[in-house]
């Protein structure tokens, strides 16, 4: 009885950590992509120096690495992406849309990694990691060019959606 008990608190742990990841990378990227819809088509060609990806490069990072982060998973991108030319795509509406479905892409995909499975190891190409950790990273990417996108955006006179208001 009481190793039954502790095998089901194991597994809700496990899927507490999982709906705790799914819900910071869903709210990660729902604020890029408020912040691709807040920049204006010259905004999207911004960058702050020669050789460093410009706002809609950064945004189309983040989206070819959804895809990528989701493949070295066993997930394998829709029919007809393209991660390694989506950082070409210039305009504003088709940064938006393809970064949506990325977003849409991993997030249904993070779901449906099993709990049982994040001890795995999972070869990223760069690195080794758990299937856990490779989750984390997902996030932690994500995370990372929302901070680089909130930059640009401040650069430009472009208040963060969610912060409007608050200043």
């Amino acid at each position: 009885m009481i190793l039954g008990l502790t095998a089901f608190s194991g597994l809700a742990q496990d899927d507490a950590v999982l709906a705790g990841l799914n819900g910071m990378l869903q709210y990660s990227q729902s604020n890029i992509q408020a912040l691709a819809e807040a920049f204006t088509q010259e905004q999207m060609d911004w960058r702050p120096a020669e050789g460093v990806r410009s706002a809609g490069e950064a945004i189309m990072h983040a989206a070819s690495a959804n895809y990528y982060f989701a493949m070295k998973m066993g997930f394998a991108p829709p029919e007809g992406v393209d991660m390694m030319s989506m950082e070409s795509i210039k305009d504003k509406a088709a940064i938006v849309d393809a970064f949506k479905k990325s977003s849409q892409f991993i997030l249904e995909k993070a779901q449906m990694v099993d709990p049982a499975s994040f001890g795995e190891e999972v070869d990223l190409g760069f690195m080794k990691q758990t299937r856990i950790g490779a989750l984390m990273l997902i996030l932690e990417h994500n995370a990372e060019h929302k901070g680089q996108l909130i930059a640009y955006a401040r650069s430009n006179g472009v208040v963060p959606p969610w912060s409007q208001g608050a200043e």
